[in-house]
């Protein structure tokens, strides 16, 4: 069954080549970058068990080796033109590759593979790549196997002659492992095959032709792809005379009668230690990049470009070496580089800042916030950065907002952690309990809403009662907070008595509710697969709510209805009822609204937009809600929320209040959910005093609620291919993004208006390098965008109706794409070859529903 049975003093000469080449996904032969290394091979045996033939030791003996460039250059751009594999690889290396090595072959599989033990790691794994040649078996069907892959499941397929190996590499293990980021619609998808054909003649291999091929891909853009092609053929040219067996009792004992030097070392490949030389040091790459961390450049793509190529130099550095470049930042520039030294994520990058910042300082807090949200951000946290949150909170902190902040992220923690299913860890368990206990521990208002709010963004199962406990609270923050945090959870979670307690609010069975808890409870609703008595009941309120909840409601059904909604089946249903679908019903007069639309829409994803809002009865604005999303492959991710809560400014414009809003503090305030996050909410102002000092200085410079760099997409993994090549794949994705609000009354002129600007620019980078000690060759593909949304409401509260006008528009913007390859000699001399492509957007003003282009026309004529 096993068809490598070699015959006694006889050399076995074999033709074997190599090569391996990086390229687009679609790339043409000639365009690619690689290399291949050509070579004869002869084998033959040295020792058989007298008991069985198909327990060999064999010697493999390398010689004659090429090394060339794969594509047909000229040789200007070839950089392997006229090199020679001494020159390439250097007189001792070269030597250690043609010293010959011994394979021990039992029942068709390696069992021992010998060579000397000082040889270079890399000249090792090419001659394992050579040895996982020779494993082969006639008999169909599926065996594990080690090769230089590592430990992988690989299926037979035999048929006259013919013996097809396929390697299942999702299943391989191996000594590296890399990470990838959790959020799947900004991750990375890879593919992966690898094949070998043997051609078999009198029960012995004739050749054997592999290929292997790795595709990765940005998820929501799949045309930024690399792939990474390895191919390797063995022919057998021609036998003859060589040396007898040795004899002995079994196969090691053989090998170190024969050579002493020769060691077992293991089939599976080795690490490489890619030697660096000439490479800069962390602080030398932070001297030259300093510019661009500086905040006027945060709205241009070279900053997310510096903030990526400087975490990867951060991964390489010490403690010491990130330290010193955090002490010579300028203070401006330094915010940024908390950013980038945070989302490295290496435990000397975690020391640096825990050394770097004293929490016990109230006027750390810009610097103190940055870190925390850069950990809520983290595309693959481990125990130990919520182990240092934990710490800190046990701790002496000098501001409150930081208190609250570092509950907040513990929660995002506990999210990220308990997916990766490590719910089960000592600090998560002690995160978990600390925070579900929380909201019940304490009398403190701010207290119990940080503890929410931190079960908001861990999406506990277990905290879904609490929250349908706070969601009927006398409190309107508790109920909003509450009732925002179910609407995160899968439907399958919320059970029917989540559902009786959520319509309990929004009818006011109990008691009597703000109206922003009522619209939050019917969000709810409407989005956890209603039941038709559900819906019907809802419709049956329309008409008797307060005048704004009414119109809200009414466009909040036709929103669902035109946007195609998961409940807009069952609304349809109830609404073939005249009793609560009606004339009456339907054309109650008011200036709320909810709207959805699409931003922008390929084949790989789509970005979605909402937009509600909701007036008191007096024209103030109550709470306006703006929501992005972004789907791929079934995948959502809550790109960025908004929410802007006013209330109690009815005083300041002798209105009266709305029912259950009579006793209400002046305040307004905004909360921002980033990529899935909640963060801190801001306060704009609280209580009458504070309101009427800001009222005369208020500047309408909007206030920032997030400024910074994130790591977006981060993915990184070692690619052992069975020729005992390496490649590394690199995929990162950064963001600047400088989000700020205002909202300004001006009780002269009876207008208020409410801002959000958002401006960021993204790039997407991904690097695949073979890099071995005599030559590099590799790839970059990349895009990147600079955008800017404005989101601004003017209200007009002179008359009732009063005049409201929502706009949202997207300024023209740049897009671009790269694409780089090159390859490298140590000797300096390289290959570089850069192609770009550019594209302007065009800017749009994003439609909303026709009632509002109506209004803007007349706030537009009245301010003429």
């Amino acid at each position: 069954a096993f068809p490598l049975v070699l015959n006694n003093n006889w050399v076995y000469k074999f033709r074997y080549n190599t090569e391996v080449l990086v390229d687009r996904a679609k790339g043409s032969k000639e365009g690619n970058a690689g290399y291949k290394i050509s070579s004869d091979v002869d084998v033959n045996l040295v020792w058989r068990d007298p008991n069985s033939n198909d327990d060999q030791l064999i010697q493999l003996a390398i010689s004659n080796v090429k090394i060339e460039n794969v594509a047909l250059r000229s040789a200007k751009k070839n950089i392997l033109h006229g090199a020679t594999a001494q020159s390439l690889l250097g007189e001792k290396r070269l030597a250690a590759l043609e010293r010959p090595f011994m394979v021990h072959l039992k029942n068709g599989k390696v069992s021992g593979f010998y060579c000397y033990k000082a040889e270079p790691a890399t000249i090792k794994n090419l001659k394992r790549g050579v040895a996982s040649l020779l494993q082969v078996q006639t008999s169909s069907g599926k065996v594990i196997e080690n090769d230089v892959s590592g430990r992988c499941t690989v299926e037979y397929r035999a048929v006259q002659g013919k013996v097809t190996r396929t390697k299942a590499l999702d299943t391989c293990k191996s000594m590296e492992t890399g990470f990838t980021t959790y959020i799947q619609v900004l991750g990375v998808t890879g593919k992966s095959s690898s094949v070998t054909v043997f051609t078999l003649e009198d029960g012995f291999i004739k050749s054997a032709v592999a290929e292997e091929t790795h595709m990765l891909a940005v998820t929501a853009r799949r045309q930024t792809a690399a792939k990474v092609v390895s191919r390797q053929t063995l022919t057998l040219v021609k036998t003859e005379a060589g040396p007898f067996e040795a004899s002995g009792k079994n196969a090691a004992s053989v090998v170190k009668s024969l050579d002493e030097k020769l060691f077992a070392v293991g089939v599976t490949a080795e690490k490489v230690k890619s030697q660096c030389k000439g490479c800069q040091s962390l602080f030398e790459h932070w001297k030259a990049v300093q510019k661009q961390f500086e905040p006027d450049s945060l709205s241009k793509a070279i900053a997310p470009r510096s903030f990526l190529a400087l975490i990867q130099s951060i991964r390489k550095a010490s403690k010491t070496e990130i330290l010193q470049v955090l002490k010579s930042a300028s203070k401006t520039a330094l915010p940024q580089v908390v950013d980038a030294v945070t989302s490295s994520q290496t435990p000397a990058s975690l020391d640096a800042m825990l050394q770097f910042l004293n929490f016990a300082d109230p006027k750390g807090l810009v610097l103190q916030e940055r870190f925390l949200y850069a950990c809520g951000f983290a595309s693959h946290p481990n125990e130990r950065m919520l182990q240092a949150l934990l710490n800190i909170s046990k701790g002496k902190i000098g501001s409150n907002d930081i208190k609250e902040s570092v509950v907040i992220i513990m929660g995002a923690l506990v999210k990220k952690l308990c997916q990766k299913g490590g719910c089960d860890l000592p600090t998560v368990v002690e995160v978990k309990k600390m925070i579900l206990e929380g909201p019940d521990s304490t009398l403190v208002e701010s207290d119990v809403q940080m503890y929410l709010l931190a079960l908001k963004n861990s999406l506990l199962p277990e905290a879904i009662p609490l929250f349908a406990k706070y969601a009927e609270s006398e409190i309107g923050a508790y109920c909003t907070i509450s009732l925002t945090a179910l609407q995160r959870y899968s439907i399958t979670l919320i059970t029917d008595e989540v559902k009786r307690t959520v319509n309990r609010v929004y009818h006011q069975n109990r008691r009597v509710y703000e109206k922003n808890v009522r619209a939050a409870a019917a969000d709810v609703i409407l989005s956890s697969n209603p039941s038709y008595m559900e819906v019907k009941n809802l419709l049956l309120s329309i008409g008797n709510l307060p005048k704004e909840l009414n119109k809200y409601m009414v466009s909040k059904v036709k929103d669902i209805l035109h946007f195609e909604m998961p409940a807009s089946k069952i609304l349809r249903q109830a609404m073939k009822d005249m009793v609560s679908h009606n004339y009456d019903r339907f054309s109650k007069v008011g200036s709320s609204s909810a709207y959805s639309g699409f931003m922008t829409g390929t084949t790989d994803a789509a970005t979605t937009y909402s937009l509600d809002i909701l007036y008191s009865g007096s024209g103030v604005l109550r709470r306006s809600n703006m929501n992005i999303y972004g789907t791929s492959n079934g995948a959502l991710l809550h790109g960025l929320q908004v929410a802007i809560e006013a209330q109690g400014m009815e005083s300041l414009i002798a209105a009266k209040p709305d029912e259950g809003e009579e006793d209400l503090e002046s305040f307004a305030g905004m909360s921002a959910l980033l990529f899935d996050v909640q963060l801190r909410p801001v306060t704009f102002f609280k209580g009458y005093s504070d309101l009427m000092s800001k009222m005369f200085s208020m500047s309408g410079e909007p206030m920032n609620v997030v400024k910074g760099l994130i790591l977006l997409t981060d993915h990184s993994q070692v690619i052992q291919l069975q020729s005992g090549l390496k490649a590394n794949a690199e995929f990162q994705g950064g963001l600047a993004i400088d989000i700020s609000g205002g909202m300004e009354v001006s009780l002269w002129y009876r207008e208020s208006k409410t801002s959000v600007n958002n401006r960021g620019a993204m790039v997407v980078t991904g690097n695949v390098t073979v890099d071995m000690d005599f030559v590099r060759t590799g790839m970059e593909v990349s895009f990147e965008m600079e955008a800017s949304l404005d989101f601004i409401t003017t209200v007009q509260f002179s008359e009732y109706p009063f005049l409201v006008c929502m706009q949202m528009d997207k300024v023209t913007f740049p897009f671009s794409e790269y694409l780089t390859k090159y390859e490298s000699l140590p000797s300096g001399k390289n290959y570089l070859s850069h192609k770009g492509h550019k594209q302007l957007v065009p800017g749009s003003e994003f439609p909303l529903h026709q009632e509002n282009s109506d209004m803007c026309k007349r706030v537009f004529d009245s301010d003429a």
